[in-house]
């Protein structure tokens, strides 16, 4: 098939962040067929954009063998306020339109849009009628009621238009991706979506990266080199430090804990980075250490190098629907972790018995974790090969990709036949 994907977070070569999405358009490639991304110029968490993007609306580029994209322009404001969000929405509707129908003018079998935001429906409703081909829309997190529960989103008549959009979206796409089942049980039970159209498929863990280094990896001479306490007991964060991450909850424990033979290490990038560094500085934790953002492997490595995984978000009824995708990273690390999301992602760290569940915003409970593993410390090692034995039995990126290719390729068929 010749697939249109519209994501607009889409990272570029060797860009730190999420990779789900170039890992399974190069999988979906390795199947067989050919993937042109519609994205935007700016990226997720830094919110700027490459220099080589300046003066530009769009920018094409061969990716990968089988894999085009197409950079279409955003706002730079996008890590300035609600507003510069919104604009920065907006822009990329706009001109992810255009780069859809001046730039991508191949013949297309579907398109797949991945949200959030939930703006990017827009394009694939914009882009399946003129082409007059299926679009098939994948959810990664329920807007808006995340941007509600986490305070970005408060106009009452946005709110209004957003569920407007978001029925529409539902009722034209062809298939309706979700990534975890809770989301599957809401969309059936409170928005009255067809059961049939829904499928299911996962964030997963990337074995390909971590098996070859999971067993070999010399830890000690990392935390030397990247001067990270040797002997003490860290505790590793990955992913983006803004609003729905809520990241103070880390240092308000980390100021109970100084004390003890303990690091928080936070990696990555947001609009709140700032604020954290200020607070810690304010406060003058000296076990918190933060790493800007790194390519993949480089992150991985951190996470071989920490004893505990954190996977942390905002306390709000939303995100007990959501996976927390930085979780199956340290399964496949081979991590235990403190879960502060409770939920489906509580659930899932129970199931897979890889750690424990600390309620979120929840200083005293973090210390109460983090002393368990300081007494048991042989415990950790069981923890982290649970939670890999069973990332890799239910959560394997590869056998994952190619279900959710095939199930589309099916649905296409079908509608085809019909």
């Amino acid at each position: 098939m010749n697939i249109l994907l519209i994501h607009q977070y889409f990272q570029e070569k060797n860009d730190p962040g999420g990779l789900r999405w170039n890992a399974m358009a190069k999988l979906w490639v390795e199947e067989g067929h050919c993937i042109t991304v519609i994205a935007g110029m700016t990226h997720y968490t830094k919110g700027v954009r490459n220099p080589k993007y300046n003066n530009k609306y769009t920018h094409i580029d061969n990716f990968a063998p089988g894999i085009k994209v197409i950079r279409t322009h955003v706002s730079d404001t996008y890590n300035n306020n609600f507003r510069g969000r919104m604009n920065a929405y907006f822009a990329f509707v706009w001109s992810g339109i255009y780069g859809g129908l001046f730039k991508a003018r191949e013949k297309y079998d579907c398109i797949v849009v991945s949200s959030p935001p939930l703006t990017v429906g827009i394009i694939g409703l914009t882009l399946s009628f003129w082409k007059r081909i299926p679009f098939i829309f994948e959810i990664r997190d329920l807007w808006p009621e995340s941007a509600i529960d986490t305070g970005v989103l408060k106009n009452k008549f946005i709110i209004n238009l957003a569920y407007m959009l978001e029925k529409r979206i539902y009722k034209k796409a062809d298939l309706i991706n979700v990534l975890t089942p809770a989301m599957r049980d809401k969309l059936i039970a409170k928005k009255g979506i067809d059961s049939k159209k829904i499928i299911y498929f996962p964030n997963a863990a990337d074995f390909d990266l971590t098996d070859e280094v999971v067993n070999s990896f010399d830890k000690l001479k990392f935390r030397i080199e990247n001067n990270i306490p040797t002997s003490n007991l860290v505790l590793c964060y990955v992913g983006a430090h803004g609003l729905a991450n809520h990241l103070i909850q880390l240092l308000d424990a980390a100021s109970l804990l100084t004390d003890k033979p303990v690091t928080f290490m936070l990696i990555g990038d947001g609009m709140q980075k700032h604020m954290l560094k200020e607070t810690c500085i304010k406060r003058e934790l000296k076990n918190v250490i933060f790493v800007d953002s790194v390519p993949k492997e480089q992150a991985l490595n951190y996470i071989l190098a920490s004893d505990i995984g954190l996977s942390i978000l905002k306390q709000a009824d939303t995100f007990k629907t959501v996976y927390s995708n930085k979780t199956f990273d340290y399964m496949a690390c081979k991590k235990p972790v403190l879960m502060a999301i409770d939920g489906i992602s509580r659930k899932l760290i129970e199931d897979a018995q890889n750690g424990f569940f600390v309620e979120p915003e929840n200083a005293a409970a973090f210390v109460e974790r983090v002393n368990y593993f300081l007494k048991h410390p042989e415990e950790m090692s069981i923890l982290g090969n649970n939670g890999y034995n069973y990332a890799k039995l239910h959560f394997d990126r590869n056998k994952l990709g190619k279900a959710y290719i095939n199930s589309i390729e099916s649905s296409i068929l079908a509608k085809n036949i019909n």
